[in-house]
C-alpha cells in the first residue's frame, strides 16, 4: 500500500502547489465576505441536493458485472484490491471530521465578529456545496467499489453504495475545506497561512490514502476527490459576495 499512500500524497502536493499559486492575496483593506440568509439557503439548498440521490436510490441500475475482471483497470487501481481495514476506514472518519473542524477554526481565528461570520459562511457554502457536487458524481459515474472486483462481489453486489465509488467523498470534502482555508486565510493577509494550509493539505492526503487502506476505493477515486474538492474550494471563495 505504499506505493499508494505515495500516489495519493504526490497529487496532494501537486494540487496543494497550484492552489498556493492561484490564492493570490487580496489587496489590504479589500473588503469582507459578505453573509446572510442567502448562505443559510445555500447550505441549506444544497443538503437537500446531497440527499437526493439516497432519496431516489441512485444509481438505480445493478453493478455491471460481480465479480468485475481487474484487468479492466488501470494498474495502479489494481493494487488496492484486496485492501479491506476497518480500522483504517474509521481512522478516515476522525481524521476527515478533525480536519474540517480545524479548517474551521482556523478560518475564523482572529477575526472580529463581522468578518468571522462572512468567512465562516464562506467555508460552509463551500463544505455543502463540495458534498452536493460529490454526491452527485458518484451517482452518475456508477464506478463499482474494489470489492466487487474480489471473492466477496456477490455478496457486495446488493449494496447500492458499492457502486458510488468515484469520486471519493471523504477526499473531497477534506480537499475542499483546505483549500476554502488557505483562499481566506490568502486573501486576509493571515500569518502562517501557507504553512497551515501545507499541513491542512497533508491531513487531506491522508484522509485519501486511509480510504485506500479501507478499500473503499482506488487511487483514482481518491484523485478525482481530491481535484474536486480542491476545485470547489477555490470556486466558492473566488465566487462568494464581498462588501455590504
Amino acid at each position: 500500500m505504499l506505493r499508494n499512500t505515495t500516489v495519493t500524497a504526490a497529487t496532494a502536493a501537486a494540487l496543494a502547489a497550484v492552489a498556493i499559486q492561484l490564492a493570490a492575496q487580496a489587496p489590504r483593506g479589500a473588503p469582507a465576505y459578505r453573509y446572510g440568509w442567502g448562505d443559510a439557503a445555500t447550505t441549506a439548498g444544497a443538503g437537500v441536493v446531497a440527499l437526493l440521490p439516497a432519496v431516489l436510490h441512485l444509481p438505480s441500475l445493478p453493478p455491471p458485472c460481480a465479480p468485475c475482471d481487474p484487468a479492466g483497470l488501470w494498474s495502479i487501481d489494481r493494487r488496492v484490491l484486496g485492501a479491506d481495514s476497518r480500522s483504517a476506514g474509521r481512522a478516515s472518519d476522525v481524521t476527515l471530521v478533525g480536519l474540517v473542524g480545524v479548517g474551521a477554526l482556523l478560518a475564523i481565528r482572529g477575526d472580529p465578529p463581522a468578518v468571522a461570520r462572512g468567512d465562516a459562511a464562506v467555508y460552509t457554502d463551500a463544505l455543502a456545496l463540495t458534498l452536493a457536487v460529490t454526491n452527485w458524481s458518484k451517482a452518475l459515474a456508477h464506478r463499482s467499489r474494489p470489492v466487487l472486483y474480489t471473492s466477496g462481489a456477490a455478496a457486495a453486489a446488493g449494496v447500492r453504495d458499492n457502486r458510488q465509488s468515484f469520486p471519493s467523498g471523504h477526499t473531497s470534502m477534506a480537499f475542499a475545506a483546505a483549500t476554502s482555508y488557505l483562499m481566506i486565510a490568502r486573501r486576509e493577509h493571515r500569518r502562517h497561512a501557507t504553512r497551515n494550509a501545507v499541513l491542512l493539505y497533508i491531513g487531506a492526503a491522508g484522509v485519501g490514502a486511509l480510504r485506500l487502506e479501507a478499500g473503499r476505493h482506488f487511487p483514482s477515486d481518491a484523485a478525482g476527490g481530491a481535484a474536486l474538492g480542491s476545485a470547489m474550494g477555490w470556486l466558492v471563495t473566488r465566487l462568494h459576495p464581498t462588501g455590504r
